[in-house]
């Protein structure tokens, strides 16, 4: 058989108490904060070919539908190159506003496919919007058709 000092019980004691209060929580953390409601009009914006080192925004526009004030805690992104600015002020049920996403295409080459995570206090906390972008060097600009060379053609 098995015997614990009176040390152990303590310390098996504390080990349960604290998986207790920490696993019982886990539940809250999901729950809404209130009845508010975020409807966003459009979750995906496609910005399209878009030449390197240019700056480009786009508005996402959503309603609170729900029926108590609606606030955005936070607004995160996946990158610094994308900088989002929302209300910082409760909107009130069937009241709307914009999340304006701007995007630096410094650096960057190609498809680009950026997150931003919006969490609020409603019945959904979580919601992601998305920006999508082809970024294009000099070199990848189509040549316009003024410009282009004209063929010559030579007799035989």
């Amino acid at each position: 058989m098995l015997k614990f000092s009176s040390f152990s019980w303590s310390w098996l004691t504390l080990f349960l108490f604290n998986s207790l209060v920490v696993f019982g929580q886990k539940g809250q953390v999901n729950q809404p904060l209130s009845n508010s409601e975020i409807t966003f009009e459009e979750k995906t914006f496609d910005f399209g070919d878009v030449q390197q080192g240019n700056q480009v925004s786009h508005s996402f526009k959503f309603q609170n539908t729900g029926t108590e004030p609606l606030m955005i805690l936070q607004v995160q992104t996946t990158c610094g190159c994308t900088a989002p600015e929302w209300p910082k002020k409760p909107i009130p049920p069937g009241q709307g506003a914009e999340i304006v996403v701007n995007f630096n295409s410094s650096k960057k080459v190609g498809r680009q496919n950026k997150i931003i995570t919006v969490y609020t206090n409603g019945k959904k906390t979580e919601e992601k919007l998305k920006i999508v972008a082809n970024i294009l060097v000099t070199s990848d600009l189509p040549i316009p058709s003024s410009e282009k060379p004209i063929p010559i053609e030579t007799s035989k």
